[in-house]
């Protein structure tokens, strides 16, 4: 897919600030919502905007899963790594490790990343640097590890393992605040 066939919209919802973000192929119109964290009926106006017809969740926590009810109900079907599967009200399907998401032409490829949540997931756009990493890797560091399910080894050794070998100009889209890249954060 060429740079001109993707279109990603990022909306910042809820107290906690979370980063929504639709990935769109502008061939197909089809569209994906990476985390209905909060706000659905902002969501749902975006969602019938932009053709999203799934959300795929990076992480159970609270703060990233409060509209999926409302998608789901909307029609939109909410996935989630099986390790996380529990922390959300429902879901419709499953996110495996290391499989090929097709949204339209485009090609999404899921990376279990423990350690912030056991079912971490990030996704990363095939033929893009773009990686979407949910609560795993942020400007200046890793996400927390002080909740259930959270263990500081195990997000180290995802992202040295699953994440910093992807090439250097991958931009990194966490689910809060600013954007980064590989080469910014391998050495932190």
């Amino acid at each position: 897919a060429r740079q001109s066939d993707v279109r990603m919209d990022k909306v910042v919802v809820g107290p906690y600030e979370n980063d929504v973000l639709v990935l769109r192929d502008k061939g197909t119109g089809v569209a994906v919502l990476v985390d209905a964290a909060n706000e659905h009926e902002l969501l749902l106006e975006v969602s019938r905007a932009t053709g999203v017809r799934r959300v795929l969740t990076t992480h159970g926590h609270f703060d990233h899963i409060q509209a999926d009810t409302e998608m789901r109900d909307a029609g939109i079907d909410v996935g989630i790594a099986t390790q996380d599967a529990e922390m959300l009200p429902g879901y419709d399907f499953t996110i495996p490790d290391d499989e090929i998401i097709e949204v339209g032409d485009l090609r999404l490829r899921t990376i279990h990343t423990p350690g912030h949540t056991r079912g971490s997931t990030c996704f990363l756009l095939e033929g893009h640097p773009v990686l979407f990493s949910g609560d795993t890797l942020f400007p200046g560091g890793v996400g927390n590890t002080k909740f259930a399910g959270g263990d500081f080894p195990t997000i180290i050794r995802s992202v040295d393992e699953r994440l910093f070998p992807r090439p250097v100009e991958t931009l990194v889209l966490p689910g809060h605040g600013l954007d980064t890249t590989i080469r910014t954060e391998r050495p932190t």
